[in-house]
């Protein structure tokens, strides 16, 4: 396999309201003393077989230049690690041949805007490069052992005992105490109709304690492995306004694949202090609205799977049930009524459900759609000489010296439906992944079974931010 490490990395200087859909988390300020991106890059210069890192830029078109050079001088900083920049100068020439490709597609579903469009330019940048196999980590984490690249490919491409594919595989991360699990420990009584956090923990005790490899209902954007049979075949949602990765989870399913958990393979989570609530509250109002409209949608078509709350419990099934809005409109007067932001969450009881039903309405087949040409924009991007080329300009340390020497690029997964700009690319392609027929893929060992769950690492008694709770 011929892997690459995928970090969106967020600046600063992004839209002001915190409450407008599709807010991101955090950006970089660019005057920080210690960037994220330093921290993540310094921590891969001791794993093993890091064969290309890709960096996503996402700023304001007009702050490209200047964050350019700082994120340039960032990987200056790490010589040995061969990282490939994408800012949105070589995005947009990507954008110009996705829309060559397929020019029925609307709207900018590959792009450095959006959590899911963001992803899917790295799935993109990947298959212009050739990369079979697609590690996503974020820049606001760190990887622990030197192991981190064998972990991340242990058992993909491979079948289960029950002689299913993985090709798509989530990991997890610690928190800044060294836990996998959601702080729970300041839940108070308005929060007892939002239980994210006890749900994703129950879920996650027992994907810990059963064999290294186990259905997921769970997917961690920072710690995901993709091998080019699921990422040419299903793109990552660009209409969801946060929550893209367990929302990959529910495109998988619905094209009739799976995502596995890796029990083993953990990264750290080290994000900055938030201290307002109700703007991500919002957020996730957006989120699982848009969610359910979506699958509501996606389960009443005939070429697509069956995604249901039932088949995702105890998490994150309540989510897109019938109850969620009375989750929503109790939480909002609970905490407009117990915490210091109620006027926010009184916004958001008022104004905030209805705009997010709203866009839920506006766009809840537009991923759909959208998927319907992703095999063939993946086949017309794999090793594009040109925009490989453009790409490669941007690279830094080890790549540009192992491509000059001539490394082989990894070949292509046929794509199907819209596939006729692929031709000459696919020669010598496997067909993507069909749950009914495992025949394609290599079968050597099964993956492991009865593996242990790890023990928490060592880490500083630091408070813990709100982070994974929130997330999940």
């Amino acid at each position: 396999m011929n892997p690459a490490i995928v970090i969106p990395s967020y600046w600063a200087g992004q839209d002001a309201d915190a409450f407008a859909p599709g807010h991101y988390d955090h950006t970089t300020d660019p005057a920080a003393l210690a960037p994220e991106l330093d921290t993540c890059l310094g921590s891969l210069e001791k794993v093993r077989g890091v064969g290309r890192v890709i960096v996503l830029v996402v700023c304001p078109p007009a702050a490209t230049d200047r964050v350019r050079a700082q994120v340039a001088s960032i990987c200056a900083a790490h010589p040995m690690l061969p990282v490939t920049v994408v800012t949105n100068d070589e995005a947009t020439h990507v954008q110009e041949r996705i829309a060559h490709i397929a020019p029925e597609v609307r709207d900018e579903p590959v792009s450095l805007r959006g959590y899911g469009a963001i992803r899917n330019m790295g799935l993109a940048a990947a298959a212009v490069l050739g990369h079979d196999v697609v590690v996503f980590l974020d820049d606001d984490e760190v990887v622990l052992t030197e192991n981190f690249m064998d972990e991340a490919l242990h058992g993909l491409n491979q079948l289960t005992r029950q002689g299913l594919p993985i090709l798509a595989k989530s990991g997890y991360f610690y928190d800044r105490a060294g836990s996998p699990f959601a702080d729970t420990s300041r839940s108070k009584w308005c929060d007892r109709w939002w239980t994210k956090r006890d749900q994703f923990n129950r879920w996650m005790r027992r994907a810990l304690a059963t064999t290294r490899i186990s259905r997921s209902n769970y997917v961690c954007g920072g710690c995901l492995a993709l091998h080019a049979r699921a990422f040419t075949r299903v793109a990552f949602d660009p209409y969801i306004t946060r929550g893209e990765d367990l929302d990959y989870l529910f495109n998988i399913r619905m094209n009739g694949l799976d995502v596995w958990f890796d029990n083993k393979w953990v990264v750290r989570h080290l994000p900055p202090k938030q201290t307002e609530k109700a703007p991500r509250f919002l957020q996730n109002v957006y989120r699982w609205t848009y969610e359910r409209a979506k699958l509501l949608y996606a389960n009443a078509q005939i070429d697509l799977h069956q995604v249901t709350a039932d088949s995702l419990m105890p998490y994150p099934g309540p989510w897109i049930s019938e109850n969620l809005e009375s989750k929503v409109v109790k939480t909002c007067l609970a905490r407009a009524l117990c915490t210091r932001e109620h006027g926010a969450y009184l916004r958001v009881l008022t104004r905030g459900r209805a705009s997010a039903r709203r866009y839920a309405a506006a766009n809840c087949d537009k991923y759909v759609r959208f998927q319907n040409f992703w095999p063939a924009i993946m086949a017309g991007l794999w090793c594009d000489a040109e925009l490989a080329a453009l790409l490669e300009r941007g690279s830094t340390g080890g790549a540009a010296e192992k491509d000059a020497a001539g490394a082989p690029a990894a070949s292509a997964p046929a794509a199907g439906g819209h596939a006729a700009a692929a031709d000459k690319r696919a020669d010598a392609a496997p067909e993507p992944a069909d749950t009914a027929n495992a025949a394609p893929i290599p079968a050597p060992e099964p993956a492991d079974a009865g593996a242990a769950a790890p023990a928490p690492a060592h880490a500083p008694a630091e408070a813990r931010p709100t982070s994974q709770g929130e997330d999940a």
